[in-house]
């Protein structure tokens, strides 16, 4: 059996966690499995790089710091291989350039393009434990590139996909996925199963949603698990698969606090008068979420959506520059918001999930301001104010729904 792993920062953060990791690992090469570990920089490293970079040149440019925090990862697997060698196995690490592990040359966050397989494979023929650094890749010109923070959980999928591993774990600091964040919301509990379409609905923080949506494309079958202990983890797979072991009509919700919502008031109510408003935020790049169009009177109408809060003041700037051309009255925005998520694949077929919803918020007098639905999903926009005591009143709504 081949076996893509991936451990995170925290799972690696001194000797005593490298050591651990090595056993697990040399546990796995014990059974007879050819074996693949992908490894994040160590703990806190990554930020400490960054700060360093920043006492050196605050305006460093981001070809030299891909330089230097490619490091951090290389790092890791030359310990981890130290940490292996020490258990009497062999084991051998590698980085992007050792591997042909080809990216764009978007520095910071590059894009997989190819991986070549040959070497790897090459050295798990040898017997050799493939240890394979995270997060980086190199670009035609031969230069270093990172893929995004997180991006070490890609590079496992990727890996898995081109391998053709019978499953990849994600090793890390918790012991699955959960209804919700076991440590804010009392009573949350861990799923056995979850589809690939509901863990990218999760927002979790437990898998980037980059993985997630390569998983998906791939197939790769996926096991978030504990690097800590021998618990069993959260099996991710296509929904059919999933709904064997229980049809569920609520698998979890999500929060997300980084949300504003803009307002245009006053928009003569004619057609093209949304897609006039939105060409120019895409143009900008600038992605939107939640949105809704009411019209106020015959001839006028209101677009509100949501973007992060990071785009803004240049969502705002762009309609500003923009408010003879789209002929509106006022601009406003807010920042104190929040989105609260309930996801489920069974949600369909489970009539009375809305209004359960919106029975548990009106109980504790939360208003709702936008609504927005999928098949999988009910979103809705609330005062940020309200966040903890809606979302604890939202998983208790659903607790009976949710998988044992």
């Amino acid at each position: 059996m081949l076996i893509v792993q991936k451990y995170g920062g925290t799972s690696v953060a001194n000797a005593q966690r490298v050591n651990h990791v090595a056993r697990r690992i040399a546990d796995a090469y014990n059974a007879g499995n050819k074996i693949v570990v992908v490894l994040s920089a160590q703990g806190s490293v990554t930020d400490r790089l960054l700060q360093k970079a920043h006492e050196i040149n605050p305006k460093a440019s981001k070809r030299e710091l891909d330089m230097l925090l490619a490091t951090g990862e290389q790092q890791s697997v030359a310990l981890m291989a130290m940490a292996i060698h020490n258990l009497g196995l062999p084991a051998i690490s590698l980085n992007a350039v050792q591997i042909g592990f080809a990216s764009t040359g978007e520095h910071g966050n590059a894009r997989i393009k190819s991986i070549e397989t040959g070497r790897i494979y090459l050295e798990l023929d040898k017997g050799n434990i493939v240890l394979i650094a995270g997060f980086q890749g190199v670009n035609s010109q031969g230069d270093i590139t990172t893929l995004g923070r997180g991006a070490s959980d890609t590079t496992a999928v990727a890996l898995a996909a081109v391998l053709g591993a019978n499953y990849c774990e994600i090793c890390t600091d918790v012991d699955g996925v959960y209804t919700a964040d076991p440590r804010v919301i009392p009573g949350a509990k861990k799923l056995q199963t979850i589809s690939y379409d509901e863990m990218l609905e999760m927002s979790c923080q437990v898998l980037v949603n980059r993985a997630a949506q390569m998983a998906k494309k791939h197939n790769v079958r996926l096991i978030i698990r504990s690097s800590m202990t021998d618990e069993p983890g959260t099996v991710i797979c296509h929904q059919k698969e999933a709904s064997k072991v229980e049809d569920l009509y609520v698998s979890g919700m999500s929060i997300d606090r980084d949300v504003a919502q803009i307002s245009i008031q006053g928009i003569t109510n004619s057609p093209g008068a949304a897609y006039r408003v939105f060409a120019l935020l895409a143009r900008e790049n600038i992605s939107v979420d939640i949105i809704l169009q009411a019209p106020t009177q015959a001839a006028v109408t209101d677009i509100s959506f949501t973007v992060a809060k990071q785009d803004r003041d240049g969502a705002i700037s762009t309609l500003e520059a923009n408010k003879e051309t789209l002929a509106y009255t006022t601009l406003t925005h807010n920042d104190n918001l929040a989105k609260l998520a309930i996801v489920g694949a069974g949600m369909t077929t489970a009539p009375g999930v809305a209004s359960a919803m919106f029975e548990a918020l009106y109980e504790n007098n939360i208003n709702i301001k936008l609504i927005s639905t999928s098949e999988i999903k009910i979103t809705v926009l609330i005062d940020d104010k309200h966040t903890e005591k809606a979302k604890q009143a939202v998983h208790d709504k659903f607790a009976n729904m949710m998988q044992e």
